[in-house]
């Protein structure tokens, strides 16, 4: 049997699963309608041998050389996509699938959901694209070169922007039509201050290995009757990102410093390592109780308050965090403009545009590739569509936040 074969008889056993769920799920309604016991319970149990024994029962070898050569030929997207549907076809084709699909830093290549929150690869970047909806004040972002012709391309993360009185909230989500933060598709939110100069980036879960701020602000928030209280909607601090003031437009392009509290400057350094998450947080299923100040036994908390959230302070002993700055671009004579080489990347000149790599020290350790190294990339190249490049040790979220700043109205940097 071909592996063209073996994966078609995977997607068809999977739809033919899914619609016997559908049609028992719809034989029960109608016997609890009906007095006469037409399907008795038994026998929907007897299916499941059958459903699971086709694959299930395989000898692992096989199972493991199948999803070996599917995830060697399998490369890119759309059709990276059996990869995963080698994953949903029962428990132990899972675990093979999940050991022998690798991590971004490992292979180069996006697969499941939690690729989005693991560091990117540390010899080439991974190239994406944004595109902006004005209308919706949407952006979302896709894996890719540039979009195509037919639209086909997959989409990694999407973003809304929601304007508040202090400030704005770009609400990070898996999907384009659900950015509820009470749902699981929740990644996360970047939250900028009233002038658009100081923005912070919170993450759904806390990295790992790594000692993190939680917004206590929003967690209280969600411990309310609006949202259930199922779903973990805690907030943490991950980074942080600070515009210079440019008033007199005297100190050329914007120039910025992110402050990655999440990864230490020790990532970048010979042996180093960055946090890589495994797996998204678990539902909660305990009761919910009441905090003190919603039962009104404590003093109310402003939730709207104009200042962002305090920078996460390093205790003693801990790593010094990674900080990213603007790679300074030179000026030129002829065009009478700044410029910077993104291999072709760009080509749209803006204001949004730029590249950031590493802000070491001497005492760091940092060899000097590292340093010129650019570890995230992001320009324009047609209207409402931006090219977004990432290495290691950021991951897609993190830098698609950090993108998501330059969207935000900034007329005290420009």
């Amino acid at each position: 049997m071909s592996l063209k074969s073996i994966v078609r008889e995977l997607k068809e056993m999977r739809d033919g699963i899914g619609s016997m769920s559908r049609r028992g799920v719809e034989s029960r309604r109608w016997n609890g309608r009906t007095k006469s016991h037409v399907a008795p319970e038994i026998t929907l149990t007897s299916l499941e041998p059958i459903q699971q024994g086709q694959w299930a029962n395989l000898p692992p070898e096989l199972i493991l050389d199948i999803i070996s050569r599917v995830e060697e030929s399998e490369t890119s997207w759309p059709a990276r996509a059996v990869v995963v549907h080698c994953g949903s076809v029962c428990k132990s084709w899972r675990d093979v699938t999940k050991e022998i699909a690798k991590t971004p830093e490992q292979c180069g290549r996006i697969t499941f959901p939690i690729s989005l929150k693991q560091p990117g690869p540390r010899d080439s970047p991974i190239q994406c694209f944004i595109r902006r909806n004005r209308e919706t004040s949407t952006y979302l972002l896709y894996i890719g070169l540039v979009p195509s012709e037919n639209e086909t391309d997959k989409l990694l993360l999407a973003a809304k922007k929601v304007r508040r009185a202090t400030g704005t909230d770009f609400v990070v989500s898996l999907v384009a039509d659900d950015f509820s933060r009470s749902s699981n598709t929740y990644v996360g939110k970047l939250r900028s201050n009233f002038l658009g100069t100081k923005f912070t980036i919170y993450d759904s879960q806390p990295p790992e290995g790594a000692a993190i701020q939680q917004d206590t602000q929003s967690s209280r928030r969600f411990h309310s009757k609006q949202v259930s209280p199922r779903v973990s909607a805690f907030n943490h601090v991950v980074s942080t990102i600070a515009y210079e003031l440019n008033v007199l437009r005297a100190r050329g392009p914007r120039r910025m410093h992110c402050t990655m509290n999440s990864i230490s400057i020790s990532a970048i350094q010979e042996g180093g390592t960055a946090p890589t998450p495994t797996s998204f947080p678990q539902i909660i299923d305990k009761p919910f109780s009441p905090s003190p100040v919603l039962k009104g036994k404590g003093p109310s908390t402003d939730l709207n308050d104009v200042n962002l959230p305090k920078i996460p302070v390093p205790s003693q002993g801990s790593a010094e965090p990674m900080v990213l700055k603007n790679k300074a671009p030179r000026w030129h004579e002829q065009l009478q403009c700044w410029c910077l080489n993104f291999k072709g990347r760009v080509t749209v000149a803006s204001v949004k545009n730029f590249q950031l790599v590493a802000a070491v020290d001497p005492s760091h350790n940092v060899s000097a590739a590292e340093q010129e190294k650019v570890i995230l990339q992001f320009g324009k190249i047609g209207k409402d569509i931006f090219t977004m490049d990432y290495r290691y040790p950021l991951s897609a979220f993190q830098a698609f936040a950090i993108c998501l700043s330059s969207f935000d109205t900034k007329p005290a940097c420009e």
